[in-house]
């Protein structure tokens, strides 16, 4: 089958194109891996219509329903590659079926650096969070730790002084630091603190601090992830000349 439009990521994004789409009554198909951002986060804050949040399983199952009605078909599995053939798209999926389509809109979007600490992946957001623009208010006025890596990690600081100044800024990874950025910290009164982290403390969904390879105990009940080097999925934009 040619469809008007082939959607690449299942996220919310790629739901909402499918739904005007769909309201256009083009025909449409979505291609979802289903294990982007929205998969991990438990509950955002900032959507207009959900004043005590929503998570991500539950806002992409609404959405994929409302899609659903309008006739938008979705199909399990990633998008591993994609080309022009004539003056269509032909996208494969799991490098075994094809999907063609006469317009192609890449919703990959972005994926999370996170450190292998299992406790923290409980917590996304509830009490620990990756974007200040969408949960700084969540930190306002509270003990709040940000775990990171390097210049990504003191940054991430620096921009939650607008919610609190109870921040203690913890290198996990020991990653490099630059002068300014140090002295930065020292004149907002942060705290920073340059050793990997042993042990994520939480009750269920709910940080109580964090351990550090030495056995101390940080205290914190939020925190902010920021370790860089987050995977922009644009492989597919790419094989496609884009840059």
């Amino acid at each position: 089958m040619l469809y008007d439009c082939a959607i690449v990521g299942g996220g919310i994004a790629g739901i909402q194109a499918a739904v005007q789409l769909g309201r256009y009554r083009h025909s449409v198909a979505v291609i979802d891996a289903a294990d982007g951002r929205s998969t991990m986060c438990r509950r955002y804050h900032n959507l207009l219509g959900f004043p005590e949040g929503i998570s991500g399983p539950e806002l992409r199952a609404v959405g994929r329903r409302q899609a659903e009605r309008l006739g938008v078909k979705f199909i399990q599995g990633r998008g591993t590659a994609a080309k022009r053939e004539g003056e269509h798209f032909l996208v494969m999926v799991d490098d075994l079926a094809e999907v063609r389509a006469q317009r192609l809109l890449i919703a990959t979007g972005v994926k999370d650096r996170l450190p292998d600490l299992p406790e923290l992946r409980p917590c996304l957001g509830i009490t620990v969070f990756v974007c200040p623009d969408c949960d700084g208010y969540e930190a306002a006025d509270r003990r709040t730790l940000v775990l990171g890596a390097g210049e990504a990690s003191v940054s991430m600081a620096l921009e939650l002084t607008h919610w609190t100044r109870n921040i203690v800024c913890i290198n996990h990874e020991m990653k490099p630091v630059s002068v300014d950025k140090l002295t930065g910290l020292i004149e907002q009164g942060i705290a920073y603190i340059e050793q990997p982290i042993r042990q994520v403390l939480a009750e269920d969904d709910q940080l109580k601090g964090v351990m550090l390879a030495d056995g101390s105990v940080i205290a914190g009940d939020r925190a902010f992830a920021a370790f860089g080097g987050n995977d922009v999925r644009s492989s597919l934009a790419g094989q496609l000349g884009a840059k």
